[in-house]
């Protein structure tokens, strides 16, 4: 278990300083494509963020959020039992070592814990591989200021895909500053605001540059790209030509009389990574080229 601690304990550490391939890729992107004078010059202030985190090794953002782990477990690896527990040692450990902030604050005494552990914290979302014997585990370290964004209603069906956009735009152009811009959006869609809710994570999660499989929801992605940088609020919100890295859409079946939208947001350190163990717990960076633990 320990060997496990140390090894997530390094991830942890990874998210929180280094941004993934797709993110960084996407912000280079963007950059080329900027027209106005301070959305360039927010570039180059990120660009200098990224590289000084780098060299310095410590968080690329000083808001070092909660926690939030999604795991595909194979039913056949065996360290399944000891997941949790080992996700929490690591918690604690990358706290006091990279250092995080922390940002766990039990809700009914007013009290931050201080090691970015608490009650259903950090969240551990679950998801079983049958017949499988590794483990993707997926971190996103949700900030404040995009965790404002996030919204979910429960439409009637009626309002249609009209009002699905509607919806997010409303939104993007309400809340979106919050989440310092350029950022990704994630839209779920489903029967309930938890399960559009938590589809408009999980949305967060894929990689920059993939489309939805199903081409009705790909071009919902791209409707609402479009019209989300048509908002011109530009980076950090100083105005410009790009304001989203990329919209991804999630959803699920629902009820007929019910048509519910999530919307959450991933800022422009998008700090989110992908690590496969093995049960030989060996591993594997899905998120990044080159880089060891």
């Amino acid at each position: 278990m320990q060997d496990l601690v140390n090894l997530l304990s390094k991830f942890i550490k990874l998210v929180a300083i280094r941004l993934p391939d797709d993110v960084y890729t996407a912000l280079k992107e963007l950059a080329s494509r900027e027209n106005s004078h301070w959305g360039k010059e927010i570039y180059s202030i990120m660009f200098d963020n990224i590289n000084l985190a780098l060299e310095k090794d410590v968080p690329v953002c000083q808001d070092t959020g909660v926690l939030m782990f999604f795991v595909d477990a194979g039913a056949d690896f065996p360290h399944l039992n000891v997941l949790p527990d080992t996700i929490h040692a690591a918690t604690v450990k990358a706290t006091e070592e990279v250092p995080l902030r922390p940002n766990v604050v039990e809700p009914f005494i007013e009290k931050n814990t201080g090691n970015n552990v608490g009650t259903r914290l950090p969240w551990i979302e679950w998801n079983i591989l049958p017949h499988t014997s590794y483990a993707d585990i997926t971190l996103y370290l949700a900030g404040g200021g995009t965790s404002l964004t996030g919204h979910a209603k429960v439409l009637p069906p009626a309002s249609g895909f009209k009002g699905v956009i509607e919806f997010v735009l409303d939104v993007i152009s309400g809340y979106g500053l919050n989440a310092c811009p350029p950022f990704l959006v994630g839209v779920g869609l489903g029967t309930t605001v938890e399960t559009a809710a938590i589809l408009s994570k999980r949305a967060l999660l894929r990689p920059i540059g993939s489309s939805n499989p199903n081409p009705m929801a790909a071009s919902l992605e791209k409707i609402l790209y479009d019209k989300i940088n048509g908002l011109e609020i530009g980076p950090q919100g100083l105005g410009g030509s790009t304001t989203a890295l990329a919209v991804h859409v999630e959803y699920s079946a629902r009820h007929p009389a019910t048509l519910a939208v999530g919307v959450s947001t991933g800022c422009w350190a998008h700090r989110r990574g992908t690590v496969r163990l093995k049960s030989d717990l060996s591993y594997e960076l899905l998120s990044y080229k080159g880089v060891k633990l």
